[in-house]
């Protein structure tokens, strides 16, 4: 059963590599006239997680029409279309001499002297934007970046992904297990980034996301507290044109020296959810609705399940 999986994921691993490939010598209306079709593909022939995308629209906008909802989810693959060429070329298309062609950086000065001080960081993003060109970027600028990851689970294209992400300087911790290895990057004063807007399952911390309770991972609050690190809310959000960006700094909070967030993992947690939302709500073609957000919901209460109809006819 192993080496038929091998062969699978080798194929698979081919055609992406021919698409690089080719994606290399298209220009960018052609690469931005192929998303547009494909992204027709995907949401009106394919239908690719439409179940999940739609419900999750339906959570957090619950007011939009059957046809807007449907505009959406084509803009939706249109983004993660231009996000996958981008991420192939960005090696080769961005460096140390040209990076302010591509990329602009906004509000990032508090950060920065943190960073020069030599204090730990924990970068909070989501899946919005081109999160990979920022990772990519921050590092390439010398930041010294260790990201949060889960592998993919074909091992040809978990390796090449691998060396495209950290081809600018950044450094992969696997998801797995990873709590020992971002407690000793803290304790050595670098930085940490999270991709902070996935269910944590049943045990995580429930916050409001988009009205709704949204199971989340309390690793970002944690690190905080314990290291005593600012945490940086930040995106790296595609302008008009492919391969431009907007890499900003959407909130900070220091345990230090700030109060307008109480130093708990709810509250903190709460925070850079609220304002990863706020975001996503100005440019929510450019978010992930393919994961299932809102897959967890917390447990009731006893006495709220002893006001439901059935439990008092159990009673």
């Amino acid at each position: 059963m192993v080496f038929p999986k091998l062969c699978v994921d080798f194929v698979a691993y081919l055609g992406v590599r021919l698409v690089a490939t080719v994606a290399e010598v298209l220009s960018a209306e052609s690469v931005r006239a192929l998303a547009k079709f494909l992204s027709w593909l995907a949401a009106d022939v394919l239908k690719i997680r439409r179940r999940v995308i739609v419900e999750n629209l339906g959570y957090a906008f619950p007011a939009v029409t059957a046809a807007e909802r449907q505009q959406l989810v084509r803009k939706m693959w249109e983004h993660l279309f231009l996000l996958a060429y981008e991420i192939l070329l960005t090696p080769r298309k961005i460096h140390e001499t040209n990076w302010r062609k591509f990329v602009r950086l906004c509000k990032h000065e508090g950060p920065l002297l943190d960073i020069l001080r030599g204090r730990p960081l924990v970068l909070v993003t989501g899946h919005f934007g081109n999160f990979e060109i920022g990772g990519y970027v921050l590092a390439l600028l010398g930041v010294p970046l260790y990201s949060v990851a889960r592998p993919i689970d074909n091992p040809f294209l978990d390796r090449f992904l691998t060396r495209l992400r950290t081809a600018g300087g950044q450094m992969l911790i696997p998801k797995l297990g990873a709590t020992e290895a971002v407690d000793q990057v803290a304790k050595e004063g670098k930085t940490v980034a999270f991709l902070a807007d996935q269910s944590a399952g049943p045990k995580g911390c429930f916050v409001d996301f988009f009205g709704r309770k949204a199971s989340t991972f309390k690793a970002v609050a944690l690190v905080s507290l314990v290291h005593q690190a600012p945490i940086v809310v930040c995106y790296a959000r595609r302008r008009e044109r492919v391969f431009q960006f907007d890499l900003e700094v959407l909130g900070v909070f220091d345990p230090l020296r700030d109060s307008h967030v109480s130093a708990d993992v709810p509250s903190i947690t709460q925070w850079f959810t609220t304002v990863l939302e706020e975001e996503i709500r100005q440019h929510p073609e450019q978010y992930w609705w393919l994961h299932r957000r809102w897959k967890e919901q917390p447990p009731l209460r006893r006495k709220e399940l002893a006001e439901l109809p059935s439990a008092k006819q159990a009673a």
